[in-house]
């Protein structure tokens, strides 16, 4: 048995435990926010969410520079790699879990119209409480190497989708909006999908370019706000 190997990969898994407590834990904090009454964010709050914001960034560069100096010193064997690989993909995915959380606390003090934020945040809210369930049933099923856990995540991102699409018709026909704001919210809204794929494009777009430099140059250029030349 290579000890060091193993204790290299294990040492990976511990980042990867305490990175996707912090994640979930960022995610508990956006509940509270949307099932808080306003749009108004606490400066406590929202300090806390840069803080948590700060850790999962440092943890993906850690994590990261672990898994290569896993592959390059100890060389595991395949199902270890597949393991550390598995572990890179979804540090990657977590990372971006939080900057959306993020994404969303910065759009909520924005909103004006509180009447409409009101009315929607139940459904918000409900959107938001079967997503954490599924961020929370994928990590499960790397932790307890419980395949039937990541199955169900898969299956339920399209029931999830089209349940939350039904909530906001129903909410929106439901409401006491005259026919044309009930036709322009329903326009907001399919716009916004719109774009919001179109952002993700862009991002992953991003990344690849990110990795391309990493793979040229050795430079890390994630959570860097300045790029040189």
């Amino acid at each position: 048995m290579n000890v060091q190997k193993e204790n290299a990969i294990q040492n990976i898994r511990i980042l990867f435990d305490d990175m996707s407590k912090v994640v979930l834990q960022q995610l508990e904090l956006l509940e509270k926010i949307i099932n808080g009454s306003g749009t108004t964010i606490s400066a406590d709050l929202l300090e806390e969410l840069n803080g948590n914001e700060e850790r999962i960034d440092r943890f993906e560069v850690q994590i990261t520079e672990e898994i290569i100096d896993t592959i390059v010193l100890q060389k595991p064997v395949a199902s270890d790699l597949r393991e550390v690989m598995a572990v890179y993909q979804m540090v990657s995915n977590l990372e971006r879990v939080g900057d959306l959380v993020m994404n969303i606390a910065r759009f909520i003090p924005k909103i004006q119209d509180i009447e409409i934020y009101t009315k929607m945040s139940e459904v918000i809210s409900n959107m938001l409480i079967a997503s954490v369930s599924m961020v929370r049933k994928s990590i499960l099923s790397f932790a307890l190497s419980d395949k039937e856990e990541a199955i169900w995540t898969i299956k339920n991102d399209v029931v999830v989708d089209e349940m939350n699409h039904k909530l906001i018709k129903k909410v929106i026909l439901k409401s006491n909006f005259p026919e044309e704001t009930q036709h322009l919210l329903f326009t907001f809204i399919h716009l916004n999908s719109i774009i919001s794929n179109i952002e993700r494009i862009a991002d992953h777009a991003t990344n690849i370019a990110e990795a391309s430099i990493y793979a040229l140059e050795g430079k890390d250029l994630r959570h860097q706000k300045d790029i040189e030349n």
